[in-house]
């Protein structure tokens, strides 16, 4: 009898284990890491699409790792992420070239801008960059200006390097030139460096006003936007093909660009900034692509972050369904 009885207490123990086991445990959670720029990450846009994201897909959460670019693609070539969002075509090919990622999606577009101090020594205000930098070379060398680079091998660092190259300057004898200096750091903090010293640099549209605006820095607008200066944003996911992700990540990893090029994901895009600084500081690129309503704009992304025609080649899409279909 006391065998008969110790059975059923244990039967009912286990079920009870059981039953408590299965209502008490919530679903599991996909989580994705995306390796991204300081420039998009210190605005405060991701986390806005996070939320938005997670609310539309509770089963997955979406984590950044804030990094220029160059070593945000390291991330993703180390495996410590599972896509990347960056700003740099050249080294994005090279990034699906070497078969580290696929289905390249161009999400956003902003600009980059030359600022300094309102005297403006070098009397680069209004000009093109390219003269605007040979203007600030001759007043450096007689010491009447300085330059921050963000000198840490990120989007705006390459494209700072591309400028003067254009200028006919090799950017690497300027490491030698006591007006130049190299901050080292994420843009919010160049721009800070560049403040206390009352100098030169390049930053994109969207972090100067994240910093200006906030009292942050005193630091003007003196060169604008242009073919030169237009910064491209896009989305690239980690090649499940090498190995990189599993399947269960590159889906969720699908279902975040496919949400960021979605009507709301592009919406977050174009009003992100309105109430904080009174004018959006992205541009969201598939209301551009599908209006088709600056056509000068899209020719300029097409030049400087299209390849061979595709924003992503056929070679290096994997499992892409409908993410290119009416939209390349």
């Amino acid at each position: 009898m006391k065998m008969e009885i110790k059975l059923a207490t244990a039967t009912v123990l286990v079920l009870a284990t059981i039953t408590f086991s299965v209502v008490g445990s919530e679903p599991r959670r996909e989580q994705i890491i995306v390796s991204t720029t300081t420039s998009l990450f210190e605005t405060g846009l991701l986390d806005e699409i996070k939320e938005e994201f997670e609310k539309k897909h509770p089963s997955i959460n979406v984590a950044f790792i804030s990094k220029g670019t160059g070593l945000a693609i390291m991330s993703a070539v180390r495996g410590d992420s599972d896509m990347i969002l960056v700003h740099d075509p050249e080294r994005e090919l090279k990034f699906m070239q070497e078969g580290y990622g696929v289905n390249r999606k161009i999400i956003a577009y902003n600009f980059f801008v030359i600022v300094g101090p309102s005297g403006d020594p070098a009397k680069a205000r209004g000009i093109r960059p390219v003269e605007a930098l040979k203007k600030i070379l001759q007043a450096g060398e007689i010491g009447k200006a300085i330059w921050i680079s963000r000198g840490d091998d990120s989007g705006t660092h390459v494209k700072e390097k591309r400028l003067w190259r254009s200028a006919g300057v090799d950017p690497e004898s300027l490491r030698w030139a006591s007006w130049y200096v190299e901050a080292g750091s994420g843009m919010c903090e160049t721009l800070k460096m560049a403040d206390e010293k009352e100098a030169y640099t390049l930053t994109d549209v969207g972090s100067y006003l994240n910093n200006y605006l906030s009292k942050n820095i005193r630091l003007e607008i003196l060169v604008d936007s242009g073919f030169e200066t237009i910064n491209i944003y896009s989305a690239i996911i980690s090649n499940p093909r090498r190995g990189m992700i599993s399947s269960s990540k590159f889906n969720a990893c699908m279902e975040f660009i496919r949400f960021l090029t979605s009507d709301d994901g592009q919406k977050i895009i174009g009003e992100f900034g309105e109430e904080r600084f009174g004018r959006p500081i992205f541009n969201p690129y598939m209301k551009l692509r599908c209006d088709g309503r600056d056509d000068q704009i899209l020719e300029w992304i097409v030049e400087a972050a299209y390849f061979d025609g595709y924003e992503c080649p056929p070679e290096y899409r994997y499992m892409e369904d409908d993410l290119y279909r009416t939209r390349d």
